[in-house]
């Protein structure tokens, strides 16, 4: 079964740190561009965090730059999201996300691009 499946994620508070992992199965997650997206109550999806095919690049965007990292664990198929210094308005619903694009950040926010999403994951950082 082609999918991914995602793990991590809870509740922590400001300043904390979580970090989420995505796992394919069926397929080789390599050989994919792979995107965070988050979803905030009452806003739309949107994206976090991209890391290209072999791991050519990676991006971020401005509101997570320098707290946020993503990697991959190619052994273990599987990308990570880091997240330091964690604030309220990182709360939301986390999904990660992979499709055949690259460099990632071109087409990562373009939702369509993507084959394969993740069941999501919720974040809630409060005191």
């Amino acid at each position: 079964q082609l999918q991914l499946v995602q793990s991590g994620g809870g509740l922590v508070r400001p300043g904390g740190s979580l970090r989420l992992s995505c796992a394919a199965s069926g397929f080789t997650l390599e050989h994919y561009a792979v995107g965070w997206y988050r979803q905030a109550p009452g806003e739309e999806r949107e994206g976090v965090s991209c890391i290209s095919p072999s791991d050519t690049g990676t991006y971020y965007e401005d509101s997570v730059k320098g707290r946020f990292t993503i990697s991959r664990d190619v052994a273990n198929n599987t990308v990570y999201l880091q997240m330091n210094i964690l604030k309220a308005e990182d709360t939301a619903i986390y999904y990660c996300a992979a499709g055949p694009y690259t460099p990632c950040q071109r087409y990562y926010h373009s939702r369509q691009n993507n084959n394969y999403w993740g069941q999501g994951t919720q974040v809630t950082v409060s005191s």
